[in-house]
């Protein structure tokens, strides 16, 4: 295979594990009946202060636990607004989001175009030399295999464990959950926190990696939050197709860079920003088998078609937790 094709694509793994981390820690918080709409923001507040910690401490694990700590604290405002005080968790997500997305771009001048340490490549000794496989998985840092081990715990720990069907429990059937000997409300506080976690530390893998340094409103990370968000839904609630999500929209941003010398007449612009309408067209098609006139098309088709259309409709069909979003009281 062609090395620029390899390196594109080994890039793509590298683009996408920031994106991974907040879509999945988004998908961790909402499997618990929370939504926190905060991300956008909590990634650009944790992004600068990331960097600016690891700058002035020359510490990247300070850095990286900077940009956690900050993302717990936001989801914790969250999960105490809608938990607690009950709340629209709607409501004060975007507040949170658009407050911390402008005290990121307010509190990160002093640090803005400063050289930071950044996270060193550490390629994995013979699995790096394994054809087409090992330049594209094995060459990367410490981040890249930490989003290939998040993939896991998350899919094992929601669908294989214990703690996991509870999880899916406090989301879809609280009440039931709570029957069950199930603190609702703390664990709903503490997977949200977890979530939040997540994402914090989708900033700094921005700042201290995929894109060294922070540059204000120019650093290109305003809007990757709400992208993440829509590739929770894309997912279906699902670590693992919330994974697919982050590598199908880093893919789509690579082919737009690649795309560009061959269409020189379409503006750079134009290719820029295609992932992210792409994206929605995505998102639609995930949940337009849900449409009762979809249903109707589907019974006016010939057999055969119908069965075809009908089997790939329902192997993409997602729905919420029929909890999300709605408020636990004991009775």
């Amino acid at each position: 295979m062609d090395q620029t094709i390899l390196f594109g694509l080994a890039g793509v793994l590298a683009a996408a594990a920031p994106i991974l981390f907040a879509a999945i820690g988004e998908t961790i918080s909402e499997r618990a009946g929370v939504t926190n709409l905060s991300a956008n923001g909590t990634i650009l507040l944790s992004a600068m202060a990331g960097f600016a910690v690891a700058t002035s401490t020359n510490s990247l694990i300070m850095g990286f636990l900077m940009g956690a700590v900050i993302g717990a604290l936001v989801a914790f405002i969250v999960a105490f607004a809608s938990i607690t005080l009950k709340q629209s968790q709607v409501a004060v997500g975007f507040v949170l989001a658009l407050m911390c997305r402008d005290l990121s771009y307010f509190l990160g001048n002093s640090v803005m175009g400063l050289q930071g340490p950044t996270v060193p490549s550490l390629p994995i000794p013979l699995l790096q030399d394994i054809p087409v496989i090992g330049p594209i998985f094995f060459s990367h840092n410490l981040q890249v295999y930490a989003s290939y081990l998040l993939i896991i715990v998350a899919y094992v720990w929601v669908f294989n464990t214990r703690g996991g069907l509870m999880l899916q429990a406090i989301g879809e059937r609280p009440a039931a959950a709570y029957v069950r000997g199930a603190n609702v409300n703390r664990l709903r506080y503490i997977y949200t926190m977890i979530g939040g976690a997540l994402m914090g530390l989708a900033g700094p893998m921005y700042t201290l990696s995929v894109k060294a340094g922070w540059k204000g409103t120019i650093t290109g990370l305003d809007g990757i939050g709400w992208i993440a968000l829509a590739i929770t839904i894309f997912g279906g609630w699902n670590p693992l197709r919330a994974a697919l999500g982050a590598y199908l929209f880093a893919l789509l941003q690579w082919l737009g860079i690649v795309l560009q010398p061959s269409m020189p007449n379409i503006p750079s612009q134009v290719l820029q920003v295609a992932p992210f309408p792409l994206m929605i067209l995505t998102l639609l098609l995930v949940n337009i088998g849900n449409a009762e006139w979809v249903e109707r098309w589907l019974a006016g088709m010939p057999e055969g078609f119908r069965r075809v259309f009908a089997r790939v409709l329902r192997a993409m069909r997602t729905s919420p937790p029929a909890a999300l979003g709605v408020p636990f009281e004991k009775e």
